[in-house]
Protein backbone atom coordinates (compact mmCIF):
# COMPACT_ATOMS: atom_id res chain seq x y z
CA UNK A 1 0.00 0.00 0.00
CA UNK A 2 2.84 2.25 0.43
CA UNK A 3 3.30 2.55 -2.99
CA UNK A 4 -0.16 4.37 -3.60
CA UNK A 5 1.46 7.84 -3.46
CA UNK A 6 2.34 9.99 -6.20
CA UNK A 7 5.75 7.99 -6.87
CA UNK A 8 3.25 5.53 -8.09
CA UNK A 9 1.86 7.49 -10.47
CA UNK A 10 3.62 5.36 -13.14
CA UNK A 11 2.57 2.02 -12.27
CA UNK A 12 -0.87 4.14 -11.92
CA UNK A 13 -0.74 4.66 -16.24
CA UNK A 14 0.46 0.89 -16.45
CA UNK A 15 -2.48 0.19 -14.68
CA UNK A 16 -4.71 2.41 -17.11
CA UNK A 17 -2.87 0.73 -19.85
CA UNK A 18 -3.92 -2.46 -18.14
CA UNK A 19 -7.39 -1.75 -17.92
CA UNK A 20 -7.60 -0.63 -21.90
CA UNK A 21 -6.27 -3.83 -22.71
CA UNK A 22 -8.97 -5.66 -20.85
CA UNK A 23 -11.69 -3.61 -21.83
CA UNK A 24 -10.36 -4.04 -25.47
CA UNK A 25 -11.06 -7.91 -24.35
CA UNK A 26 -14.23 -7.59 -22.68
CA UNK A 27 -15.17 -5.90 -26.00
CA UNK A 28 -14.09 -8.19 -28.30
CA UNK A 29 -15.50 -11.27 -26.23
CA UNK A 30 -18.70 -10.21 -26.20
CA UNK A 31 -18.63 -8.93 -29.68
CA UNK A 32 -17.42 -12.80 -30.54
CA UNK A 33 -20.86 -13.98 -28.76
CA UNK A 34 -23.02 -12.04 -30.36
CA UNK A 35 -22.20 -13.06 -34.34
CA UNK A 36 -22.12 -15.80 -36.37
CA UNK A 37 -18.92 -15.26 -37.77
CA UNK A 38 -16.44 -14.90 -34.58
CA UNK A 39 -13.44 -14.98 -36.27
CA UNK A 40 -14.02 -11.52 -38.36
CA UNK A 41 -14.24 -9.65 -35.11
CA UNK A 42 -11.57 -7.16 -34.57
CA UNK A 43 -11.27 -4.55 -32.34
CA UNK A 44 -8.90 -1.72 -32.64
CA UNK A 45 -8.26 0.73 -29.59
CA UNK A 46 -6.66 4.67 -29.51
CA UNK A 47 -6.17 6.68 -26.61
CA UNK A 48 -6.46 10.21 -26.88
CA UNK A 49 -5.05 13.02 -25.05
CA UNK A 50 -8.18 14.17 -22.99
CA UNK A 51 -7.84 10.61 -21.20
CA UNK A 52 -10.35 9.03 -23.48
CA UNK A 53 -9.87 5.34 -24.68
CA UNK A 54 -11.80 5.19 -28.19
CA UNK A 55 -12.66 1.33 -29.31
CA UNK A 56 -13.36 0.48 -32.93
CA UNK A 57 -15.57 -2.72 -33.48
CA UNK A 58 -15.54 -4.61 -36.66
CA UNK A 59 -17.81 -7.26 -37.66
CA UNK A 60 -18.94 -8.88 -40.71
CA UNK A 61 -21.24 -7.24 -42.68
CA UNK A 62 -23.95 -9.79 -41.95
CA UNK A 63 -23.25 -9.31 -38.33
CA UNK A 64 -23.29 -5.69 -37.96
CA UNK A 65 -27.01 -5.31 -37.11
CA UNK A 66 -26.32 -8.30 -34.24
CA UNK A 67 -24.21 -5.85 -32.15
CA UNK A 68 -26.22 -2.89 -32.76
CA UNK A 69 -29.46 -4.54 -32.19
CA UNK A 70 -33.18 -3.34 -32.71
CA UNK A 71 -33.10 0.23 -31.84
CA UNK A 72 -29.48 0.28 -31.06
CA UNK A 73 -30.32 -1.61 -27.34
CA UNK A 74 -27.26 -4.00 -28.15
CA UNK A 75 -24.58 -1.27 -29.28
CA UNK A 76 -25.87 0.42 -26.45
CA UNK A 77 -25.34 -2.17 -23.86
CA UNK A 78 -21.95 -2.61 -25.13
CA UNK A 79 -21.20 0.66 -24.45
CA UNK A 80 -22.43 0.93 -20.94
CA UNK A 81 -20.51 -2.04 -19.21
CA UNK A 82 -17.25 -0.69 -21.38
CA UNK A 83 -18.08 2.93 -20.15
CA UNK A 84 -18.06 1.52 -16.46
CA UNK A 85 -15.11 -0.37 -16.85
CA UNK A 86 -13.89 2.99 -17.27
CA UNK A 87 -15.09 5.37 -14.64
CA UNK A 88 -13.44 3.41 -12.10
CA UNK A 89 -9.49 4.53 -13.50
CA UNK A 90 -11.15 7.83 -14.38
CA UNK A 91 -11.31 7.21 -18.39
CA UNK A 92 -13.92 7.91 -20.44
CA UNK A 93 -14.52 5.21 -23.04
CA UNK A 94 -16.46 5.41 -26.63
CA UNK A 95 -17.41 2.56 -29.08
CA UNK A 96 -17.96 3.00 -32.54
CA UNK A 97 -19.28 0.25 -34.82
CA UNK A 98 -17.49 0.78 -37.76
CA UNK A 99 -19.43 0.39 -41.06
Amino acid sequence: MAQQGSSAEPNGQEAAEGKGHRLKELLEFLAKTLVDNPDQVEVREYDEDDDTIVFELIVADEDRGKVIGREGRTAKALRSVLKAGGLKDGKRVLVEIVD
